[in-house]
């Protein structure tokens, strides 16, 4: 099994190169990054800038191991304590500053495209307000001339499988069950199959009774032909 990574890698790599003398290899391997975007932070070339964070501080490094790596450049890091997921709390979602001016954009996305999710759900993917959608469905946002479809998971507002996640559920709520789609046919062919029956047996029992009113009528005449011959021979 992989080994787990720091919860935040980049600020953890960053802290890793300014104070300590272990391999960008040995960094970028215990962070679960590539060797070039550390080699980019000790350059100062990365396009983010990020607060070191100490390992040692939260539990996933200690300075024995740092100093195992330090004195050996094969030494592979090996996670102290894995981090703890942190679970997010009720409340709508938070959405960094340098993300919410594109909210609008993706709720006009969902829109569009996921007319089945519901505000309360777009509300809850987005971290948005039913104001804010219902202005944006309606077109009365004071901006709605310069808001464009967008995909909310290329913009970063939520997750692909959050995102799938809701169009399911819409989904489940707006389709009709599986048993009427899976019984309404098999009722409708077990209806037909029965009229046929009953119409071939309706057929089948009037074929029979000509057949047998034929026979009837056959032997009527017999009868009338054969008392005529006696009369005539009696005569």
């Amino acid at each position: 099994m992989a080994q787990p990574t720091p919860l935040m890698p980049h600020a953890t790599a960053s802290w890793l190169v300014d104070n300590t003398s272990l391999s960008f290899e040995q960094i970028a391997e215990f962070c679960g990054l590539h060797i070039l975007e550390v080699q980019a932070m000790a350059d100062d070339l990365a396009s983010s800038k990020y607060t070191g964070r100490d390992p040692v501080h939260s539990g996933e490094l200690t300075h024995q191991e740092i100093e195992r790596g330090q004195a050996d450049p094969e030494y592979r890091l090996k996670m102290q304590r894995a981090p703890v997921d942190v679970s997010r709390t009720k409340g709508p979602r938070y959405t960094p500053v340098s993300k919410r001016q594109d909210k609008p954009d993706g709720i006009n996305w969902i829109i569009r495209n996921h007319p089945e999710i519901s505000d309360a759900q777009i509300g809850k993917l987005i971290g948005t307000t039913r104001n804010t959608i219902n202005a944006i469905r309606e077109r009365t946002h004071w901006n709605i001339q310069n808001i464009q479809p967008k995909d909310p998971v290329t913009l970063g507002l939520c997750s692909q499988r959050e995102l799938d996640a809701a169009v399911a559920r819409a989904a489940k709520r707006v389709a009709p069950s599986e048993t009427e789609e899976e019984t309404a046919p098999v009722d409708q062919r077990d209806d037909r199959e029965r009229l046929i029956e009953e119409l071939r047996a309706e057929r089948d029992a009037a074929a029979k009774a000509a057949v047998e009113a034929a026979q009837e009528a056959e032997a009527e005449a017999w009868l009338v032909a054969k008392r005529a011959a006696e009369v005539g021979e009696k005569a």
